[in-house]
């Protein structure tokens, strides 16, 4: 048995990991810790989050991300990953972000140029897009939806992600990513794909991914999108 740890903001989307869970192989269990304060905002040694993997680690999780996209990205690519030294420190097992694994999961299916539907403010999803950019991503579009927080996001069905992703996509972008793990997404990726013809890599999604890359687990659940049905995992 795996188990593969996450440390969430906050309670919103949560059965998109459980529904992951059933989606993958039975050997597979996800743990989610609420982190609601997360990292801190400035010096990497600030002890964040020493109590919240001690639970991850008792659960026996083999690897560690912190479950939030704007809350690995919005302060810059190097603040991001003195947040991951940090959560590899205090949990004493390999660990990621939310982010990181959009950049890794974008790598993995070969894809250089991206489209970014976002239900953030235009601010954040700048940021966003930044973060993609010093990558080494091309984004060749991004709307934004303007949200005006988690759990308005929490509350969309199939009509506003729809809608989302449509007013974002692009031609020329080899995938359509949505960020945000407040919203649920899990349910609907294999529909987005057909809609749009192009993989869908959502928040909820490729955070379970970067969680079992780091694992080194291979794992093949159509189900989840075409990031997962492709074998081997590349590590990066």
């Amino acid at each position: 048995m795996t188990a593969l740890g996450f440390l969430r903001p906050g309670h919103c989307a949560e059965d998109d990991y459980h529904r992951i869970e059933q989606l993958l192989a039975g050997d597979i269990r996800v743990e989610l810790v609420l982190d609601r304060d997360g990292p801190p905002a400035g010096r990497e040694d600030a002890g964040w989050p020493a109590r919240s993997v001690e639970e991850l680690r008792l659960a026996g999780a083999e690897a560690v991300v912190w479950a939030s996209t704007s809350g690995s990205f919005r302060r810059g690519r190097d603040a991001a990953r003195a947040q991951v030294r940090a959560l590899a420190r205090a949990a004493g097992m390999p660990a990621s972000a939310t982010s990181f694994g959009f950049v890794n999961a974008a790598r993995e299916l070969g894809v250089r140029s991206v489209a970014v539907a976002a239900p953030y403010p235009e601010d954040v999803t700048a940021a966003f897009t930044e973060f993609l950019r010093q990558a080494g991503l091309r984004v060749a579009a991004a709307h934004s939806a303007g949200a005006a927080g988690p759990a308005e996001v929490a509350a969309w069905g199939e009509k506003e992600l729809i809608a989302l992703v449509r007013a974002a996509d692009a031609p020329e972008a080899g995938a359509l990513l949505v960020p945000d793990t407040a919203l649920h997404t899990v349910s609907r990726l294999a529909a987005l794909e057909r809609l749009l013809g192009k993989p869908v890599l959502t928040a909820n999604q490729v955070s379970v991914w970067e969680a079992l890359r780091l694992a080194d687990r291979r794992v093949n659940a159509s189900g989840l999108g075409e990031l997962f049905t492709r074998e081997p995992l590349v590590q990066v």
